[in-house]
Formats: structure tokens, sequence, C-alpha cells
């Protein structure tokens, strides 16, 4: 796939963060309730800085906002701010439940959409749907106070759209150039009646000067009716020019008054902008014009379909004619937008599953974040500041990370940090839109300011030490290879790189998690939460250790992924021979010890029920199988790569030590797919699952009495609905299929998989199908579904299985996409300007195809696009 265009070119300069990704949609969604700003003594971090107190809360390591922009260090920041006239509070920032107040955990309970950008950021949009009744905050506290059995109550609930009242407010940006920055704020009355708004184009510093004495801190002041200009030892001059509207100054400091009852430290406070709209308190705003946070106040009253439109221009340059070529510059970037995705999606893609896919993009784009937290300081201060009163230190073995980078985030609001195990799969879905920024996030995290210095890869702020799944080499490499596949040649450069890093990284795994050195690992919970009969990660008394399905199976495919990565380095560097052959013999050792466990050589795999358990070993010597149907049986999928003959034939070395390998070892051997035969097209596989369990596996992952669903994979049996699992030890454990949100309380009570649907491991799957097929080709044919007597091959079936994915996304036969819920006035089924807006669910309904937890996972729920993309490429 060769691309051109402006977009093409802008992606291709270096250092892009200099050039044209120097501005972004990088503000946080939620920086309040998050682990960087909690400064309690018992890291409550929740309750710490709440909505309540956000708006007075002058914060240490990051900004939030509606929509917002800021440059790549997050020096200076542009947001909205609305006001119905109403509410008792400013709409600056987007509200939602902490984990303690929602029956699900936290949720976001509001109505905005990603609707585009370019991956520089040249252009983007984004629409938020603003009430033009009161906003129920305390009504939706309110009606959460419900049990985990009930569904959550959302925003729509409440009857505050009822009639149409409400304004769609669309912002969009381009940039004329790299410091050239154009907003645009499009407001439409969508109600009955006449409706008044008031609307508030924001600029300010993050308070960057209180902890670090080396900067004063910087200014804003009036230079005109129309313009302001802005001065900081960090970013020098800027300058913002608006039409007609209030200019409002205050200080983004703190509300000690108010939020401590002690005094203050400026007399212009963070909230003094929402005071002065708000409560008409002139008092709270600067009357010299002048300040670290800046507002110019339109008011506007609107009839019914009617919409206005402020300008606001962010520059470095100085200029007499602010909107002369303004309307131009967004027309062309609007076009170079739209031409850079007709290149990038198939054009015989149906259209709406290229708009699906289109929007998958756009919120995984808009999810990048400015992420800055250093865990030194955030455990004993900075320099000249007084040691943290703390009686968790949470992070105490993190200490070496320091983090201050652009980072794809998987929900801006719900998940306002990176996650491991999640980034990796965001990178699937950014290589295929902006390789470049795929190869730089997947390095950021291998890095000595993240990386641990034993090898581990930080898993998220709330608990760095937590253990995810370890994807990143598959992420590497597929990322290697999509990029290789699409410039005509491949980035060895970021394969050497990585490939080092990983290495640490892989010593970790099996030096921590493979207690007895028998290439059987552990993990605890790997990123699947509930989804084990009891907390993996803290297990009941008596068992002394459980050899995990999926762990093991994960570290096959790390093993596979690598030996993959020093063949494909041996072509240049003969070095990586040895490396290849070190990898080669962890596979084998991975495959023998997942049916040689203990003393009577028990196996994962079990023949009664042609599946893979866990095994749990007791501190009596006995071993007991876990006889749970879930996706921890299945990963074993996954460890999957097909190899030509011609790469080893270059290869004389690895040839040699790999024979002698097999020669001495053939039990090793024999326990993964046939090495001694290609297939036709000289291809080999690599595989710890042969055509016997393969075959097996497939006849329940296709059964829709098990693991097959309307809308995909469910990540629990259905057959645990009738027959739940239950585990006498030390109590009474249990597991049974919930194909939506769980009951259990277990990791706080938001974790869901116990039946839901998940897109990361349903592409996981199909891709693994794909490469069974490139082996196997047509003549192998499944029942699919199983007991329907229709038989396909591999690749039809994975096609299938897309469909059914898609589906998710497909308006329905009441006209709403499918993983929509129902609301009382029908919005998304009826109203024109709801019922064509994605959202992307962290997962989904088992047996309905509801979308659930997070409404703007696109970070890893975007792989849909690769679904779609792929699906047309095969």
């Amino acid at each position: 796939m060769f691309q051109k265009g402006a977009e093409v070119e802008r992606l291709a300069v270096s250092d892009t963060y200099k050039y044209w990704k120097k501005w972004g949609p990088y503000l946080a969604d939620r920086q309040w309730g998050t682990v960087r700003e909690d400064y309690s003594e018992h890291g409550t971090s929740w309750e710490f800085i709440d909505h309540e107190k956000a708006r007075s809360n002058a914060y240490r390591w990051g900004e939030e906002g509606i929509a917002g922009f800021c440059d790549s260090r997050e020096i200076m920041c542009l947001a909205p701010a609305f006001w119905n006239g109403k509410d008792a509070i400013l709409k600056e920032r987007l509200f939602g439940l902490t984990n303690n107040q929602g029956n699900h955990g936290e949720d976001v309970k509001e109505l905005y959409f990603h609707q585009v950008s370019s991956p520089t950021h040249s252009y983007c949009k984004f629409l938020y749907k603003y009430t033009q009744n009161e906003f129920p905050y305390g009504d939706l506290v309110h009606g959460n106070q419900r049990g985990r059995h009930e569904p959550e109550y959302e925003l729509l609930d409440t009857g505050c759209f009822k009639d149409n009242a409400y304004f769609d407010c669309f912002i969009e940006y381009a940039k004329a150039d790299v410091n050239d920055i154009l907003m645009k704020i499009t407001v439409v009355n969508r109600g009955k009646k006449k409706a008044k708004i008031h609307v508030l184009p924001h600029l300010w510093f993050r308070n960057f000067w209180k902890h670090n004495k080396r900067h004063t801190r910087p200014n804003m002041k009036s230079t005109s009716k129309t313009s302001v200009m802005s001065r900081s030892t960090r970013n020098g001059r800027y300058y913002l020019y608006h039409e007609k509207g209030k200019q409002l100054f205050c200080e983004n400091e703190t509300n000690n008054k108010r939020i401590y009852n002690i005094p203050n430290d400026t007399k212009y406070v963070k909230d003094g902008i929402n005071d002065r709209v708000v409560s008409k308190k002139k008092q709270t705003v600067n009357p010299e014009l002048n300040g670290s946070k800046f507002a110019v106040w339109h008011k506007m009253k609107l009839k019914p379909g009617e919409e206005k439109t402020i300008k606001v221009r962010l520059t470095k340059t100085k200029l007499q004619d602010p909107w002369a070529g303004f309307d131009t510059v967004f027309q062309q970037r609007m076009k170079e937008c739209e031409e850079f995705y007709n290149e990038t999606i198939n054009k015989d893609t149906p259209e709406v599953h290229r708009a699906i896919a289109k929007d998958a993009f756009a919120g995984l784009l808009w999810t990048k974040q400015f992420y800055y937290n250093d865990v030194f300081k955030w455990l004993f201060g900075g320099p000249g500041e007084a040691k943290p009163n703390r009686y968790n230190m949470r992070n105490y073995n993190w200490q070496h990370l320091t983090n201050r980078h652009i980072i794809s985030m998987p929900d801006k609001w719900e998940y306002p940090w990176y996650a491991a195990w999640d980034l990796a799969f965001h990178m699937a879905s950014f290589v295929e839109v902006d390789p470049y920024f795929a190869k730089e996030q997947l390095l950021l995290v291998l890095k000595e300011n993240y990386m641990h210095p034993n090898g581990q890869i930080p898993a998220y702020e709330w608990n760095f030490s937590d253990v995810n799944p370890p994807v990143h080499s598959w992420a590497v490499w597929h990322v290697y290879d999509k990029d290789k596949e699409y410039r005509g040649k491949g980035d060895t450069k970021f394969l050497e790189t990585a490939f080092q890093k990983l290495l640490l990284n892989f010593t970790w795994w099996v030096n921590q998690k493979d207690k007895s050195g028998t290439d059987l690992f552990e993990g605890g919970f790997l990123g699947l939460d509930n989804i084990g009969v009891f907390d993996r990660n803290h297990m009941p008394s008596g068992i002394t250790r459980m050899q995990q399905s999926d762990a093991t199976s994960w570290m096959a495919m790390f093993a596979l992924n690598m030996l993959r990565m020093s063949l494909e380095l041996s072509k240049t560097n003969k070095i990586y021979e040895e490396a290849a052959a070190k990898f080669f013999r962890h596979f084998l050792n991975i495959a023998w010890a997942m049916h040689h466990i203990g003393k009577k050589d028990i196996s994962l795999w079990d023949d009664e029920d042609n599946f893979y358990y866990d095994v749990v070993e007791m501190s009596s010597g006995a071993t007991n199988r876990l006889r749970v149907r879930s996706l921890v049986g299945v990963i074993p999928m996954f460890a999957v790569e097909i190899m030509h003959k011609n790469l080893f034939e270059e290869l004389k070395e690895f040839r040699i030590r790999a024979n002698e390998i097999i020669r001495t070892r053939p039990d090793l051997a024999s326990l993964i797919s046939n090495l001694d035969n290609t297939n036709e097209e000289g291809n080999y596989l690599f595989s710890i699952m042969r055509a016997f369990r393969l075959e097996h596996l497939l006849i329940r992952l296709l059964d829709e009495n098990e693991f097959l669903s309307d809308y995909g994979i469910r990540s629990l049996s259905k057959y645990h609905e009738k027959h739940p699992f239950v585990f006498q030890h030390h109590g009474h454990h249990q597991i049974q299929y919930e194909p939506g949100e769980s009951r259990s309380n277990m990791f706080g009570g938001n974790s869901n998989w116990r039946g839901p649907i998940w897109m990361p491991l349903n592409y996981m799957i199909i891709q693994s199908l794909r490469k069974y097929y490139k082996f196997y080709g047509p003549t192998y044919q499944y029942e699919f579904p199983t007991g329907s007597g229709k038989k396909l091959n591999l690749k039809q079936i994975a096609n299938e299985l897309t469909k059914r994915l898609i589906k998710l996304f497909e308006a329905n036969s009441d006209g709403k996409f499918q993983y929509h819920s129902d609301d009382p006035n029908h919005m998304f089924t009826k109203e024109e300007h709801f019922k064509n807006l994605h959202l992307f669910y962290e997962f989904f309904d088992g047996d309905t195809g509801k979308g659930l937890g997070a409404s703007h996972q696109t970070g890893w729920t975007a792989l849909i696009a690769n679904l779609i993309m792929e699906m047309d490429e095969a």
C-alpha cells in the first residue's frame, strides 16, 4: 500500500513532535481521580480530587478538558467550555461516576463522539451533546446506587434530552502551519424552542511553575478587544485571536480557601471564570485583563435548528487579519483528511463499513494524551518540596519511572493512563494509519525510564508491577511486518532495537514467573481479571502454584515471536542465528512442559474434554485441573507462525542447530506441528497445536451453545450458564456464565471476563485462523457453526467471525446499532442526529451484543477497523 498526498508527506517528517504533531488532541478527558494527582495519606485516589473539587484545584501532573488541544509538552492548553444558564457550574470537563459511585465501577455520564482526525491532527472534529435543561449531576449519582445485576443509569435515562432539548456542539481544529492552530466551535439548537447558551473558548497554561522553581509563572494579557498575547519561558510568545465576546482572566492556581479553608496564594484563582459567569461575581476575575488562564465569553440565543459558529486562532505569528484564509485552511485540511482515508481504506469496502473503520481510527487518534508521571517525585517530593505524607507508598519499586510523553490511552476518561497490553493492541490499529507513531510507542515503553531495570514492562499507574499478558513482542512483529508490506522494506533498526529490549523482558518472565524452571508459567490475573474461579492473584491457601494455560501459551507465543524476529534479523546479521536457536529451543520446551506437569506428567490439555485447562498443585502434592471452559483454554491457538523454507535455507547455522535439537530430542518436536514437512507452497507450520487438537478445540469454539455468539466469541462458554464450575477448597468458589456486566466484586467490581465478547482476543483468534489456513489451505474444513452440517475452510471461518463482530456496529431491525442499549425516548433509534453516531465500547454482551464498560475504548476496540480491512484483503 503505497500512499501519497499531503497528509502522508507530513507523517514522513522526522521528529514529528517539533513539526506537524507538535499540537494535537493531547488533553486528558479526566485528570481528577487519578493516581498521579492523589496526595492523600491512604491512597484514596477517587476521593482526593473528585469532580466537585476539579474546577478549583490546579493539577500537578496534567490538565483536562472537553475536546482539548495542547502542545506535546502540554505547556499551553486550548479547549471550550459551555453553560446552559441553568447548571450550577460551567461545563469545563466531562462528568462521570467514581469507582465507588457506579454500580459497575467508574463510568463517564456524557454524550460525546470522536468524529474524525487525520494522523497528524491537521484536521480534527469532535461532537459534544449538551442538554438545555439542568445537567442531572445529582440524579446520575443517586440513580446509580443500585445492584450489580441491574443496568447502569445513563444520561438519556434521566429525561434531560426529552423533546430534543439539547445543543450539538461541534469542536473543530485545523492547522495552517505547525504553530498556527485554527479552532471552530459550532453550536446547533436541536430543540423545539429558542434556547440560550454561553460558549467560552479557554486558553491556559498547565501549572508547571509551582513545582519547578526554574520557571516563573507565565502570563497572558489582552492586547485588544479581540486579541491576547501569551508569554512563557517554556514556549515564548503566542497570539490568540477571537471574535468579539468578553475577555476574562484569572490564574491557574488552586482555590485553597474553597477546598482546604486556608488562604489563597493569589487573588484570582482557577475557578474565577466559573464564578464570574455562573455566580456573577465580578471580583473573581482580574480587571487588569491578565493571568495564566483566559476565556472569551460569548452569549447566544438560538432558534430551533439555528446554528452559530465561533472562530479562534492561536499562532506564533502576529497577524493583521487573522481571519484571512481561515475558512480556506479548514476546507483544504478536510479535503486532505478525506483523501487520506480514501487511500487507506479499500475503495471496494462497503460505505457502511468504511464509516465504521473511519470512526474507529478517529477515536484512536483522539485518544492520545500527554502523560506525565515521575514516581520518585510523587513519592518523595521534588527539589525544595516537602515529602508527601503517604501511608500507601504505591509503586515504591518503580522509582526510576519518569514518563512525560504523548501516549495512546485506552479511554481518556475511564482509563486516562496507559496500560501495557492495551497499548500493544492499539499499535496493531495505529500501523494502518501512522506506522511511525506505532513504532515509536512500542519502543517508548521499552526505554529505561519506563521498563524496570529487571526487565518488566510497566502495567498501569494503579500498580506498575501487575502482570499483563506478554503481547508486546506480538505487536512489534505485527507492526514491523505491516510496515514492511506497505513500504516495501523492513525497518530493521526498529526491529533490532525492540528485540534487544524484549530479550530483557523475556528473561524477566523466565526468572519471575517460572518458579520451578520447568517452562510452565504463572502470572496471576494476566489482564483477564475475573476469568478464573478464584482471584488468580490471591489463590486459596493450600494451593502452592497454578500452571496457567494462558500464561504458558502467551510465553510460547512470545518465544515464537522472538524466533521470527531473530530469523528476520539474521538475514543481515548472522549473529542473530544464535538467538534464533535459543528461542526455537524455548518454544519446544514450553510445548513439552504443557503436557508434563508434576510427577504424574499431567497435561494442560484434557483428552476427555478436548480442551486446555489451568492446573493447580496442592501442598499435599496432588494436582487438579480447573475445568473452566474459557478463553484461557483458547489462547494456545495464538502460538502459531508460518515460515517459508527459503528463510531456513538462507540460514545454515540455525538450520544445523535446529536439526540437532530435533535429532537429540524428538520427543520435543513431536509435540508441535510437523517440522519435517512443508505444505505445497513451501511453508512450515510452527504451532503448539497439532491438527487434531485444533480440530477439537474448534468444535467447542464454533458451538453456539458454548463460545460462538451471534456477535463474536464469548470469553466464557455458555455451557457454564446451566453448569457452573464449583471448586471447594477453603471455601466455596464458583464461576458461572454471565453474558454482560459481572456480578462478581473481584478486582473492584470492574472485571467482566465471564461471558462478554472482547475485541482484542477475537482479533487474535481470527488472525490465528488465517495463519492456520495459510498452511492447511482450503481442503481442511470444519463445521460452522458446530452441528450445522455446513463446512467451511479456516479462511472462511475467519471471515464469518469477522462478519459477526462487524454486526455489532451495523443497524439492526430497530434501526439502531446493535451495541446501543435502548433509552426511554429511543434517541439512537429515531433521532436523526443520534442514529449514525458510533461509540466503541470496551466489551459486548455475549448474548445481545450490547456495548458495556468504557464507552470510548477505541484503544483496542478500534481493531474492528483492522478486521474490516483484512477481510477485504482476504
